[in-house]
């Protein structure tokens, strides 16, 4: 990757979701990759049923993709650094094996992203000394990822303890800039505060990795009043791909381009397959990429 250069990929979760296995069973590693192509993405992240290093390779190298990182479940807080590192370190080697650039960290230790909880209001918060165990564990697994040649990019999220902006801001205040990055998503940004750019401009030094991920306001507002679950507003249609929601993204990418950002912005939107189909709106991004975005650079 070369120096302000953007790669432009989309995540496996449109076809198959590694939370809800059952949906989306029938699409094959080599269906999804496939579609990529067809989309003209430039590659994707690893999805749960992605198989061994080895096989991986042979069909990226058929279609010419490439891996960009793959989600990782820390559980530091519930299980303590040191099983977490040990992981953490067969998930880096796997990922310097399909010659990834970084490794996707969400501390998982009490979230309710996969529980039938009220993900508007029933998120976990951590204690101060909890905070303190977090970010000292994180400097330590950004350690492993650099010596695996990877960027460890947290990624806050819905119904964990780092999910809003307040938090974000904790979490890189109590970590290492050189080993700990941030995942800037903003379909999370924008659920969980109502703003999406505040996080962008105040973080933008850190943001090694990106998500543009929209959101359906009107559907947002309904599980909210419903008090949905997060597995239930994305089985609704709360996110969607750019181009099918309410966030500008063209904000976004022109603050990206005035900082020089570098790296990957990954098109995810946790959807049903069944109700959206992944080509279909592989193509929207697509489309909304090539006639929104492209002329801004």
């Amino acid at each position: 990757m070369g120096k302000n250069e953007i790669l432009w990929g989309i995540a496996p979760i449109g076809w198959r979701n590694d939370d809800m296995p059952e949906i989306g069973a029938g699409n094959t590693l080599q269906h999804l990759l496939s579609d990529i192509v067809v989309a003209r993405f430039q590659g994707t992240e690893v999805g749960g049923f992605f198989p061994e290093p080895a096989i991986l390779n042979k069909e990226l190298k058929l279609r010419n993709l490439r891996i960009a990182g793959k989600w990782f479940s820390s559980f530091i807080l519930r299980d303590g650094l040191g099983e977490a590192a040990k992981a953490f370190t067969l998930h880096c080697e796997y990922l310097q094996q399909v010659n990834a650039d970084v490794a996707v960290v969400s501390e998982q230790t009490y979230s309710v992203q996969s529980l039938e909880k009220n993900v508007f209001t029933e998120k976990p918060h951590f204690t101060d000394d909890e905070w303190e165990r977090l970010c000292e564990g994180l400097n330590h697994l950004g350690e492993i990822a650099a010596q695996h040649g990877l960027k460890l990019v947290y990624h806050h999220h819905l119904g964990t303890g780092v999910q809003t902006a307040e938090e974000v801001d904790r979490l890189m205040a109590g970590t290492d800039p050189s080993h700990v990055h941030l995942l800037y998503d903003t379909g999370h940004a924008y659920i969980s505060d109502g703003d999406y750019m505040g996080m962008l401009e105040k973080h933008i030094g850190r943001i090694k990795h990106v998500h543009f991920k929209d959101a359906r306001l009107n559907v947002m507002e309904q599980c909210r009043l419903e008090g949905q679950s997060f597995r239930q507003s994305f089985l609704k249609g709360m996110f969607t791909v750019p181009g099918d929601g309410c966030i500008d993204f063209r904000e976004v990418y022109q603050l990206l381009l005035k900082h020089s950002y570098s790296g990957w912005i990954v098109i995810e939107a946790e959807q049903d397959p069944d109700v959206a189909n992944p080509l279909e709106y592989a193509l929207i991004a697509r489309n909304y990429i090539d006639q929104q975005l492209l002329d801004l650079a």
